[in-house]
């Protein structure tokens, strides 16, 4: 299995009836982790009851705390959550948070740099924050050998045009939905239509993959210069927090064994639908039920 550094958020997903640990970031960790791979989190928390739970769950998700501060001065992150009627959800994001504060020293960095990282996963949020911002990029310097999933995910007010090239032209993989392709289409001068706009944004950027998701319907991949479209799978949804950053995960642990285009793109849509289908952005999950799912 993989090596895999995720840097980024972990928050509180609160709901109007409940709170879920989350951040995408945390949540990719989490289902990379589930997955079966070494996973190395880097974020922070508060020196609140949130902080404190944070912690002990991520242990439970199978993450060690070793490189998640604990800091004083800011919160543990949250964000409010409401879902649609189709379960589809809407955030309000508070900032500033514990996670925008996460620093590492420079043993830190020789410890990461010993363990050899295969991927490193980073996000647009995160970046927003100069310091967090500044640690993503050490990060990376740090490890120049390891392939980088970039999973777009904006958030109203939460990236500019140049945050978003900038990272476009780090990455090895770039993972973003179909709202996603079309404000890329408009911002990057790209055709439409997700292989045409996969195509152009790969050779741009000179990505090793591009793979756009269509909620329901599946996604589209484009990798090793071969590009299908593969169908979801229908499953009812208890809300869709996660399974995004569930499908991410799915997508590097294919990507990792060498699987043809076809079949990443299938168990990918197979673990983001199964999330999907449970409360929750980090549910306890296994593959069996993923591959049990019925016709696409």
């Amino acid at each position: 299995m993989a090596r895999i550094l995720s840097v980024g958020e972990i928050l509180w997903d609160v709901f109007p009836n409940a709170e879920h640990l989350g951040g995408a970031a945390f949540n990719f960790a989490a289902h990379a982790a589930r997955l079966g791979h070494q996973v190395f989190f880097v974020s922070a928390v508060g020196q609140d009851e949130r902080g404190r739970r944070a912690l002990e769950r991520a242990r439970d998700l199978g993450l060690t705390p070793r490189f998640i501060r604990i800091v004083e001065g800011a919160p543990t992150g949250f964000v409010t959550v409401s879902l649609d009627a189709a379960g589809v959800p809407s955030f309000v994001i508070h900032r500033p948070a514990a996670y925008d504060l996460a620093v590492l020293a420079p043993e830190d960095l020789d410890e990461l740099a010993a363990q050899a990282p295969e991927w490193i996963y980073y996000g647009t949020l995160y970046q927003m924050h100069d310091g967090a911002r500044r640690l993503t990029m050490t990060l990376l310097e740090a490890l120049p050998a390891a392939r980088r999933l970039y999973d777009v995910n904006l958030r109203r007010d939460c990236y500019t045009a140049e945050l978003v090239a900038d990272l476009l032209g780090r990455a090895s993989v770039v993972k973003l939905n179909e709202d996603e392709m079309a404000t890329l289409t408009a911002m990057l001068g790209l055709p439409a239509g997700a292989e045409r706009f996969s195509r152009a944004l790969a050779d741009r950027y000179r990505l090793e993959a591009v793979c756009v998701t269509h909620g329901a319907a599946g996604c589209s991949l484009l990798s090793g210069g071969v590009f299908v479209a593969a169908s979801g799978y229908r499953v009812p949804v208890a809300d869709t927090v996660g399974s995004g950053d569930a499908f991410a995960a799915a997508l590097v642990h294919g990507l990792s064994a060498g699987w043809e285009t076809a079949r990443v793109a299938d168990f990918a849509n197979r673990v983001g639908a199964l999330v999907a289908s449970r409360d929750g952005g980090t549910p306890i999950w296994r593959v069996e039920e993923a591959l049990a799912l019925g016709t696409a």
